[in-house]
């Protein structure tokens, strides 16, 4: 019997667990599979051995791990391969697959030009975008987020889009806010390329509370949240994954 798992972030904030789970729970009912289950890699119950467990206790033969995160970094390169290998060890007769996240894609910039026009501020020649990305030590990471960028500036059509990153990686938030700052650009959209809410996401806010400049416009945007396209991104992972008969009925949704 097909399983999918879908495996979150997690966050001490659990605002942030609460939105990862129901935006998988609205993902969960247009996805024809009959086990579906939700586990954390950190900070959060249940862990991914434990939604291994689930599947299994539910009469699973094979699982789809379907990683509910934004890029490829150390999650997705270690943290969750190394937890799958240990449950094959444990389940040597079941047949676990791993997926990739959401990566860089169309759909996803086009979740950022929605985000960046929800304010109703108008973009002209004194508007700049500051990307800031949750970061890593991974290499791979900035090199996504500067790809989302060119496609974001591409579309939008502003002369500058920079990236930063909320932690592990540079250029560090501070040192975008920086540049913005000291920039000529007057309305800055700081958005926040993060799926929910959680600490990151409150100590960008806190960053621009404290931030004055009587000549600059700073515009916090939305993170990406809840969104159609998102769960079209979700669908097509699964669909990477998932084979007949439940592939054919998954297709319509997407």
């Amino acid at each position: 019997m097909q399983a999918i798992l879908y495996i979150c972030h997690g966050s001490r904030i659990a605002k942030a667990c609460q939105e990862a789970v129901a935006f998988v729970e609205r993902c969960k009912k247009k996805i024809d599979v009959p086990i579906q289950e939700i586990c954390f890699i950190e900070l959060a119950e249940p862990d991914i051995a434990k939604g291994i467990d689930t599947c299994v206790n539910k009469g699973a033969t094979s699982i789809a791990v379907i990683p509910v995160l934004l890029l490829a970094a150390g999650h997705v390169k270690h943290d969750i391969p190394e937890e799958i290998a240990k449950a094959k060890q444990r389940y040597p007769h079941i047949n676990i697959v791993i997926g990739g996240p959401f990566g860089v894609h169309e759909k996803m910039v086009q979740i950022l030009i929605e985000r960046i026009a929800e304010p109703s501020v108008p973009l002209d020649d004194d508007t700049m975008v500051l990307l800031v990305g949750r970061g890593s030590s991974d290499p791979d990471i900035k090199r996504d987020l500067q790809k989302i960028a060119r496609l974001l500036q591409e579309k939008i059509r502003l002369s500058r889009v920079e990236i930063c990153f909320l932690a592990a990686a540079h250029p560090a938030l501070e040192e975008g806010l920086h540049h913005a700052l000291h920039s000529e650009y007057k309305k800055i959209f700081v958005v926040p390329y993060l799926l929910f809410t959680g600490v990151l996401m409150e100590k960008l806010k806190k960053k621009l509370k404290n931030l004055s400049a009587s000549d600059k416009q700073f515009i916090l945007c939305n993170y990406l949240g809840y969104h159609p396209l998102l769960q079209e991104v979700l669908y097509e992972r699964v669909n990477e994954l998932v084979s007949s008969p439940y592939k054919e009925k998954l297709t319509q949704h997407v």
